[in-house]
């Protein structure tokens, strides 16, 4: 008997009034302000404008949610289109279905043509969203306690998940709580990518690359132990293959890059250095007598006063010999 387990909710949904407010959309939600927040503070770090970011999630999150839906509705397409469902369901987002592989390749296009927008290298906005992407994963795979799907093979282990909805095909019992592994596995990709970033200065979408790489490492062991209906080719999930594939491919990239483009972009924000200045020399003109330093502002004050006893003394040298010039005059 199993006494210690991680409790599954028995609702994923609250109604406020007629209103439904759903765990899956809410941690979906809160991942996309978590990463636009952490995202814009690397880019202001790496010397772009505070808001940046935000402005090109308005392209890149919308595009990331259709990829994603559509990625999971194409290789799961028999939940959908198959006898006895309804194809209806496939645009039903808040009961889950989000393929990661679709998000970010779509969500790569948005943020493409955000960047272009704004004559920003897509490369480096990448590099500062990539640690703030892995946490978001990590926050939205919380969506899937809440719907009770995304489990693992059966485990009395402490930290097991009990499943209690019997839906779909689903049998109550204690799991392996892959959705939990995979949320610690992002949270250990965004620390890596930081550090990293932080140690070897990278750049020209290494960052990025690191991200997916570390990502499918990972992936690919919490994929091999889920027990949901997947399609297999050679005894390996869809999703394993895909990891594999995609993992050489980051590997790939970084090592091209690293020899074409060492180093780090030095601007990532055409204008937003002359913007920092324009503020300082702002600043500088604008700033109030009375905000200098102390003896700044009395040897400004005393200034008049030394040119005026100077006068003075040079009135009185001119004076005095002026009178013995005279006298001089009178004895010849």
């Amino acid at each position: 008997m199993n006494l210690a387990f991680i409790p599954s909710p028995s609702h994923g949904v609250v109604y406020l009034g007629p209103i439904p407010l759903r765990g899956y959309a809410f941690c979906i939600i809160i991942g996309v302000f978590v990463a636009v927040w952490l995202g814009n503070k690397r880019w202001i770090a790496r010397g772009g404008r505070s808001g940046t970011v935000a402005d090109i999630a308005v392209w890149a999150v919308p595009f990331g949610l259709v990829g994603g839906r559509l990625y999971h509705v194409i290789t799961d397409y028999e939940l959908y289109f198959s006898e006895g469902r309804d194809w209806v369901d496939a645009f039903k987002i808040w009961e889950g279905g989000l393929g990661i592989w679709g998000a970010i390749a779509l969500g790569a296009v948005g943020a493409w043509i955000g960047c272009r927008r704004r004559g920003i290298p897509l490369p480096a906005y990448a590099d500062a969203i990539a640690p703030g992407i892995a946490v978001a994963q990590a926050i939205g795979r919380w969506g899937n306690w809440f719907n009770q799907e995304l489990y693992g093979k059966p485990t009395d282990l402490p930290w097991a998940l009990k499943i209690t909805s019997s839906a779909d095909g689903r049998v109550p019992g204690t799991y392996h709580p892959t959705f939990l592994y995979e949320s610690l596995w992002c949270i250990g990709v965004a620390l890596l990518v930081i550090w990293a970033d932080r140690r070897f200065k990278l750049g020209h979408g290494r960052a990025f690359a690191l991200y997916v790489a570390a990502y499918c490492v990972g992936r690919f062991w919490i994929e091999y132990m889920r027990v949901d209906d997947a399609h297999h080719i050679l005894g390996l999930r869809l999703n394993d293959w895909t990891a594999m594939g995609v993992f050489l491919l980051a590997v790939i990239y970084i090592v091209i890059s690293t020899k074409i483009r060492p180093g780090r972009e030095a601007v990532v924000e055409p204008g937003a250095g002359d913007d920092a200045e324009d503020k300082a020399e702002d600043k500088g003109d604008d700033a109030d007598p009375k905000d200098k330093p102390e003896g700044e502002a009395e040897s400004k004050e005393k200034e008049p006063a030394a040119s005026e006893d100077e006068a003075e003394e040079q009135s009185d040298k001119d004076e005095a010999n002026g009178e013995s010039g005279a006298t001089k005059a009178g004895k010849s």
